[in-house]
């Protein structure tokens, strides 16, 4: 410090040396005093002994100062207490606690009121950082930002009352009015957008982005949100992810994307792209996305279909092309009709928010149609078995016929040879 002291004074000085002569002022200034120290107003760096190049205008600005150097106090009371050194006060009362913390920047009246050993904090407002006592590196902007914050560190809040309720949390970034303002001990957040994170407590490393993101939330933790309102439903869910989402109060490890009145999604990455092994996406009437799971031990009630599939010999199916709004290169489709489908059996349809018969479950009725063809396959293999059996018994007859043909003509042979055979007269 005192190598730093010296080089300062010999630049000073330099620079002095070198400049032109200048008219002095009348009255001359007063309030000038050795080592580059200034001081204007009652008690003002009263106690100094050896500390250079101090500022203080103001009633008991830098008062308990001894050794310390390079601090700048302008206001009643600034800096009162403190003996470190870089500390820079403007306004009634900032820093107006500190005694060992250095390299803290204070604007604004009771701004770091309370810092007693808090190192590298900057905060810019009225009562900005007021009752931080050893806490550091907080930068706090906005009247009230921070204001309760009494040791948590590393903490940044821009806007009005942003950070105005945390007490010891750390490593939360809030930047819009009232952001993360009822925040006291959570930590890892951050909120961006007026009234983000409003009402978080406890809650750690949620992230948002938007007028009133996650606003509800109060010990929630590891939510997301991005948008106007996004995830302003949530309170003590945690894992969420929402995206110009609203979310729902008890979600827990969701994601939601989009509002009802979105009319169409794109994302790129998937058409064309072989998903090997994978299985089909279905999505229901509220817009929830999963996959068909088949386990026995996701269900209840299992038994054989048995007749139920025969309802498809009454189904028609159709070819046709969608209206031009929906697809206007006119693709030939082949499929049902869902209103059809519904008189054959309700239960192959799906149906919108609002009740409406909106499209068929295809892939119940492929299902259907398996159970048909493993009952025609059961009465083939039946069939096929019957003539097997009918088969062996027209080869068993047909040996024996022929086995019978064989004696016939073996007997048919013999009178043959009888009627042949010369008769010899008897000789008396």
């Amino acid at each position: 410090m005192r190598n730093q002291i010296t080089i300062f004074t010999t630049i000073l000085l330099a620079c002095f040396a070198i400049s032109p002569m200048a008219r002095a002022v009348v009255p001359p200034p007063d309030g000038g005093y050795p080592g580059g120290n200034t001081a204007e107003g009652q008690a003002a760096l009263l106690s100094l002994t050896t500390g250079g190049f101090n500022t203080a205008a103001g009633w008991l600005s830098l008062r308990s100062i001894t050794t310390g150097s390079f601090n700048t106090a302008i206001g009643a009371g600034t800096l009162f207490a403190n003996t470190a050194d870089r500390n820079t006060a403007t306004g009634a009362g900032a820093l107006l606690s500190n005694t060992t913390g250095p390299f803290n920047t204070a604007s604004g009246a009771f701004a770091l009121f309370s810092n007693t050993e808090g190192s590298n904090n900057t905060a810019v407002g009225d009562s900005a950082l007021f009752s931080n006592t050893t806490g550091f590196y907080n930068t706090a902007t906005g009247r009230g930002a921070l204001e309760n914050n009494t040791t948590g560190s590393s903490n940044t809040a821009t806007g009005l009352s942003a950070l105005d309720r945390n007490t010891t949390g750390e490593q939360n970034t809030a930047s819009g009015v009232f952001a993360l303002a009822f925040n006291t001990t959570g930590e890892g957040n951050t909120a961006n957008g007026y009234g983000a994170l409003l009402s978080n407590n406890t809650g750690v490393f949620n992230t948002a982005n938007g007028f009133h993101a996650l606003y509800s939330n109060t010990t929630g933790s590891g939510n997301t949100a991005l948008g106007y309102t996004a995830g302003s439903n949530l309170t003590t869910g945690g894992d969420n992810i929402c995206i110009g989402n609203d979310g729902v109060a008890d979600d827990a490890a969701v994601i939601r994307i989009g509002r009802s009145f979105i009319t169409a999604t794109y994302i790129a990455g998937i058409s064309g792209k072989t998903a090997s092994g994978g299985a089909a996406v279905f999505v229901n009437s509220e817009g929830k996305l999963g996959t068909s799971t088949s386990s026995a031990r996701f269900k209840d009630d299992i038994k054989p279909m048995g007749k139920a599939s025969e309802a498809l010999f009454a189904l028609k199916p159709v070819t046709f092309y969608y209206k031009k709004e929906l697809d206007p290169r006119g693709i030939p489709q082949f499929g049902l009709v869902a209103e059809d489908v519904e008189k054959v059996n309700p239960e192959l349809v799906v149906r919108d928010a609002e009740g409406k018969v909106n499209t068929v479950r295809y892939e119940q009725i492929n299902t259907m149609l398996l159970n048909e063809f493993l009952k025609e396959h059961r009465t083939v293999q039946g069939l096929k078995a019957t003539l097997g059996q009918q088969q062996k018994e027209i080869a068993t007859l047909i040996a024996h016929i022929k086995e019978q043909d064989a004696k016939i003509q073996k007997v048919s042979d013999q009178l043959e040879m009888s009627r042949a055979a010369p008769r010899v007269a008897s000789v008396r």
